[in-house]
């Protein structure tokens, strides 16, 4: 028997490939199912299901295209209405693997058709769990992405997850490996741990959401706390996930299409396409496309681009670092951005020397902000999230955060320099973008963000803590 957690940082998400006696299954996939077929190849396996935990909102899953080239069947859990073949099991049903066998457990509350799969080795002892997004290592799955007005609530879906909790998952074996579908950094939850495997027995001891005395309303406030509202594009990627979408290999020949800057420029006229350079931010600052949007490949890429482009079917030009083309299309392909039209050739560099006019964004050091910051009255718009802004801040500093930015456009000074910056200087470099592309020019971005401001010796008197845990 081999298990494989594919973890995914960008998306903080985990495919599994499960192999028994040369068959294997795949649990939540990715877009890109390449990985998982050249895995089965090389240890002589054939496909022969495909799990998926719910509807994913976060990300679109592979599921569809891995079964049109394995002829392995798509498994849901019940309550499951996908608008395409599938087996929707029933709780407690089991499948064979090889010489081992895994159960549908029907686990509700982050969805209403959320199931786990345990996995029971050859000698027939509970072994795994795939949890999906029921249990998180430190958390729970989110109960306010599946609500239905009128139907069932939030609080319904909580109290729904109280009881698949201690129904199905706590009276399991302590020495259970628990493989979630997400760790930290993903939307899906609040408080995942950075880890992305444990057992059962330590997650007793150390989730808030499965302590031992907790009543069931004690459970529902506290996960229902907290929560952040969802990116955008969920629901877009639940509708894809649950209706099917176009096969990965069309998405990838019509984005990686190289155009001339010609006809770059030509498309962006001609189309509306958003042009996003994915290049990293000193790049983007030195010099960029009038009013394109800097989301670059090297930080959480695609989860930024589903929250601040508002439309899945947006057309998309590509500017991306020579060689990047592809991974950049995959990439926004997983989050159900199918609608790349092609990219630049020659990149950046290529327009430059085609004599088209381009833009900067004036950036300086946290030392040279450093003396900057003792002149009063000078405007401050920290654009990190809220949490971290009420963690520790800049006194007089401004929160913007990028994903509300354009709530906040009135706040920003039109007729006098103004500074931003953010934890690292990333999300300053997006939010540097979307001014731009907004009229708004007069501003400076402060390179390295706030931890380079703490590292040029801004000393306690020059920022303060506001949260009193801390």
């Amino acid at each position: 028997m081999k298990i494989e957690q594919m973890y995914t940082g960008c998306l903080s998400q985990a495919a599994y490939y499960i192999e028994s006696n040369g068959e294997v299954a795949i649990i939540d996939p990715l877009r890109e199912v390449k990985p998982y077929l050249n895995k089965a190849k090389q240890d002589n396996g054939e496909v022969k299901y495909i799990f998926e935990t719910h509807f994913h909102a976060d990300f679109v899953s592979g599921h569809v295209t891995l079964s049109k080239q394995t002829g392995a069947p798509i498994i849901y859990g019940p309550t499951a209405n996908p608008s395409f073949d599938a087996i929707i099991a029933k709780d407690g049903q089991e499948f064979k693997l090889g010489k081992i066998t895994i159960i549908a457990l029907h686990t509700p509350g982050h969805t209403l058709e959320s199931t786990s799969y345990l996995l029971r080795d050859e000698n027939g002892k509970d072994h795994a769990l795939f949890s999906g997004d029921t249990l998180f290592l430190g958390d729970v799955g989110r109960p306010d992405l599946a609500q239905k007005k009128g139907v069932v609530t939030e609080r319904d879906l909580a109290g729904f997850l109280f009881e698949s909790l201690r129904t199905k998952i706590m009276p399991l074996a302590d020495d259970i490996i628990v493989y979630p579908a997400h760790g930290a950094g993903s939307a899906c939850g609040k408080n995942m741990s950075k880890e992305t495997i444990d057992t059962l027995g330590n997650q007793k001891k150390t989730n808030y959401a499965l302590r031992a005395d907790m009543t069931k309303d004690e459970f529902i406030e506290e996960v229902i706390e907290g929560l952040l509202p969802p990116p955008h594009y969920f629901p877009m990627n639940v509708k894809m996930n649950k209706e099917g979408y176009d096969d990965i290999d069309a998405i990838l020949k019509r984005g990686t299409k190289a155009l001339s800057p010609d006809a770059f420029e030509a498309a962006a006229n001609e189309t509306g396409a958003i042009v996003l350079d994915v290049r990293n931010e000193q790049n983007y600052a030195k010099g960029h496309i009038p009013r394109s949007i800097f989301i670059g490949l090297d930080g959480d890429f695609a989860p930024w681009v589903g929250a601040l482009i508002a439309d899945v079917k947006q057309p998309i030009l590509l500017v991306t670092p020579e060689g990047k083309e592809e991974e950049t299309v995959t990439r926004l392909s997983r989050v159900g951005f199918d609608n790349a039209l092609g990219y630049l050739k020659g990149g950046f560099e290529a327009w430059k020397k085609a004599a088209f006019e381009y833009d900067t964004v004036t950036s300086i050091q946290a030392t040279t902000f450093r003396e900057i910051i003792l002149t009063d009255g000078v405007p401050v718009f920290d654009v990190r999230k809220e949490s971290e802004y009420l963690s520790e801040h800049l006194l007089n500093a401004q929160n913007t955060p990028l994903n509300d930015l354009n709530d906040y456009l009135p706040e920003f000074p039109r007729n006098k320099t103004f500074y931003l910056f953010c934890a690292g200087g990333y999300r300053s470099m997006i939010s540097a973008s979307i001014l731009k592309s907004r009229g708004i020019h007069n501003f400076i971005d402060v390179s390295g963000g706030f931890k380079s401001m703490k590292e040029a010796g801004i000393t306690p008197s020059n920022y303060v803590c506001t949260n009193k845990n801390i």
